[in-house]
C-alpha cells in the first residue's frame, strides 16, 4: 500500500512542476514583452523564467502560442475583477462607482500589459477559449444595467461603450494624466437627473 502511495506521489510531482514552470514562463513572458517588445526571443524569455528553452517549447511550441496565453491570462484577471465588482453591487453597492473603479483598474493593469497586447496583434494571436471574454461581457453588462436601474448611468450606455473606453485609455501617459482622463470620461456615463426647484 505504501509503495502504491509513493508511486502516486511521484506521478503527481511532474504535474506540479509543470504548473509551476508554466506560471513562471507566463510571468517572464509578460515582463519581457513589456520591457523589450514582441521581438524578444524565446531564449531570453526562457532565461528570465529560469527554465530550459526546451521546457518553454514543450509548453508553448511557438511565440504566437505564448503570447496568446499571456493575453488570455490578462482577460481572465479582468473577468475575475468584473465579477467581483458585480458581487459588491449585488450586496448593495453602487454600480456606477464599481464600474468607474473597474475601468480605473483595467487601465492601470494595461499600463504594464500593453506591450503584450500589442504583441498579440502583431503576431495574430488570440485566446482560443473565449469563456473569459464572455465572462467580462456578462459582468460589465450587468453592471451597466444595475447602474441604469439605480438611476446613475445613462440609459443609452452599452457594453460596447465601456469596451471603447478600455481600448482608448491613455495607457502611455503618466499616472496624473490617466487619473484626469478617468475623471473626465465618467461624467459622460452618468445619467443627469433633472433638477427640481426648491
Amino acid at each position: 500500500m505504501k509503495g502504491r502511495e509513493v508511486a502516486m506521489t511521484q506521478a503527481r510531482a511532474p504535474r506540479a512542476d509543470a504548473i509551476r514552470n508554466r506560471k513562471k514562463i507566463l510571468a517572464a513572458a509578460s515582463e519581457q514583452i513589456t520591457a523589450h517588445g514582441p521581438e524578444i526571443g524565446m531564449d531570453e524569455i526562457a532565461a528570465a523564467a529560469g527554465v530550459a528553452v526546451g521546457t518553454l517549447y514543450r509548453h508553448f511550441p511557438t511565440k504566437t502560442d505564448l503570447v496568446a496565453a499571456v493575453v488570455a491570462e490578462f482577460v481572465a484577471r479582468v473577468a475575475d475583477d468584473a465579477e467581483a465588482s458585480l458581487e459588491r453591487v449585488t450586496a448593495g453597492g453602487r454600480a456606477a462607482h464599481e464600474l468607474a473603479a473597474l475601468l480605473g483598474r483595467v487601465v492601470e493593469v494595461s499600463v504594464t500589459d500593453r506591450a503584450a497586447k500589442a504583441a498579440a496583434e502583431a503576431l495574430g494571436a488570440e485566446p482560443g477559449d473565449r469563456t473569459d471574454e464572455d465572462r467580462v461581457g456578462t459582468a460589465v453588462a450587468a453592471l451597466v444595467h444595475a447602474g441604469q436601474t439605480q438611476g446613475d448611468i445613462h440609459p443609452d450606455i452599452t457594453v460596447d461603450d465601456i469596451y471603447l473606453l478600455f481600448s482608448t485609455a491613455p495607457t502611455d501617459q503618466p499616472p496624473a494624466v490617466r487619473a484626469r482622463w478617468l475623471a473626465l470620461v465618467m461624467p459622460g456615463l452618468a445619467h443627469n437627473r433633472p433638477t427640481t426647484s426648491a
